[in-house]
């Protein structure tokens, strides 16, 4: 015979898993490996992060400041005048990457004269760049050829750029893509680079 306890008893349930509990489970697993997954693919196939060395482009961009490198963007569309570009100068891969801008493109014809930009022969109207006192190789005209880019950095003063015999023109092969995303490090903190 069996004996009956007496007083409280508890029986234990078994908890079961819902298939759809389960189910929605196993979605947003997969949906967040997904977006990880093609985040990284973006990032190495598209991006490229890099920091500035210098102060050649203040008051743009800052020295140690990181950037983020739009690496697709020129195998659809050329670099076009005034792109923030990310190259190696000379193609050596021992050096560092240099941040400069655009401020001719193939076909033109550059020349400083007096401390003053010239492209095409029109003078560069803006008041945000201080007079050069170097014109480097650009105090004779200089015809941009084929897939050649001119470069300055913004501040032109203190500028290693297309006015330097070393560097000089910059072919498209050797640059690397636009700097398109700059972290904080400035005044303005994160944001587009103009």
């Amino acid at each position: 015979m069996r004996r009956r306890h007496k007083g409280l008893s508890f029986y234990e349930k078994k908890k079961r898993i819902n298939a759809h509990v389960l189910k929605e489970i196993f979605g947003m697993l997969f949906g967040t490996f997904a977006a990880v997954l093609l985040a990284a693919v973006l990032i190495y196939n598209v991006g490229m992060r890099t920091n500035v060395i210098g102060v050649s482009m203040e008051p743009s961009l800052h020295n140690g400041q990181e950037i983020l490198i739009n690496r697709f963007i020129y195998k659809l569309s050329p670099p076009q005048k005034d792109d923030v570009v990310v190259f190696l100068p000379g193609g050596n891969q021992n050096a560092h990457y240099y941040v400069k801008r655009i401020i001719a493109v193939p076909g033109q014809r550059v020349q400083i004269m007096n401390g003053m930009l010239y492209v095409d022969g029109v003078p560069e109207e803006n008041e945000i760049y201080d007079k050069m006192e170097d014109a480097g190789i650009a105090e004779n005209e200089i015809f941009l050829g084929n897939d050649e880019y001119f470069v300055l950095g913004d501040n032109r003063n203190s500028s290693e750029d297309s006015r330097s015999g070393n560097i000089g023109p910059i072919n498209r092969d050797m640059i690397y893509g636009k700097a398109w995303f700059h972290m904080g490090g400035g005044e303005d903190g994160m944001g587009l680079v103009k």
